[in-house]
């Protein structure tokens, strides 16, 4: 996979994506998102890749935020269809995917960047993060995610503190508010990732996928979560993975996913 703005490595199992604009500080722009979906679609089609880590180039930024230089002069219209595109193919896509996300947050994730990081399925921070949403500093709010996703992470009274002060956060205040499941040093980041990759890959990606949906179901809206998972537990039964889980599970020994 040859990208601008990106790059992709591909391990046996696993796959690690950087966003590499360092003098950007890996700012999203426009040709940054696109190639990001691109290469999300690509591994998400791949079976033999079961977890997939995305970063950013450098110890300063995970992604310092949205490349305000694209949208500054936007009409109503040019906004709305931003975030909305936003959402489709990147934000959304990237939430709803089967293949398990890592977000490896090293250094400053602001903005566009937290969003994506909270797109992911969880987050892992180097002791130097900071994070936050500074939309309203700039007179707009957050539009890829971050009014929906940082409560449900957070809980609203914080995140409420958090959007509007338009404060950043340490990496201990993001773990303790449960922002983050870890934080350690930078050169201990990837791989501890990597370790908690190893440990998915272990299990059914079959399995993954639907607890995935099944979670997801419970934050949208007007979808029962609970008959989401009664109906993604029913469905697992004829998969492949079950059967060889179970029979491995009665044979006493490890299955062989």
């Amino acid at each position: 996979m040859n990208f601008e703005n990106i790059v992709v490595e591909q391990n046996e199992n696993s796959a690690i994506i950087t966003i590499n604009r360092p003098t950007k500080l890996n700012a999203l722009n426009k040709n940054t998102i696109a190639e990001l979906h691109e290469a999300f679609k690509l591994l998400e089609t791949d079976k033999s890749v079961k977890v997939i880590i995305i970063t950013g180039s450098g110890e300063k930024a995970f992604v310092a935020g949205a490349d305000i230089s694209e949208f500054a002069n936007f009409s109503v219209e040019e906004g709305t269809e931003l975030a909305r595109k936003g959402h489709e193919i990147l934000f959304d896509f990237v939430q709803n995917l089967s293949t398990p996300v890592i977000a490896a947050v090293n250094g400053f994730a602001l903005g566009g960047g937290l969003e994506l990081a909270m797109a992911a399925h969880f987050r892992v921070a180097s002791s130097n993060a900071k994070m936050g949403l500074p939309e309203v500093s700039l007179g707009v709010i957050p539009g890829y995610g971050g009014t929906q996703r940082l409560p449900q992470l957070v809980g609203k009274g914080k995140a409420m503190e958090m959007i509007m002060t338009a404060a950043m956060i340490s990496a201990e205040e993001a773990k303790q508010y449960g922002l983050v499941n870890y934080v350690v040093e930078q050169e201990e980041l990837l791989p501890l990732c990597e370790k908690l990759a190893s440990k998915i890959i272990r299990n059914s990606s079959v399995a993954i996928g639907a607890a995935i949906k099944a979670v997801n179901a419970n934050y949208t809206n007007c979808v029962n979560g609970y008959s989401v998972e009664i109906e993604q537990f029913g469905v697992s039964f004829e998969t492949d993975d079950f059967k060889e889980g179970t029979t491995a599970f009665l044979e006493k020994r490890k299955p062989n996913f």
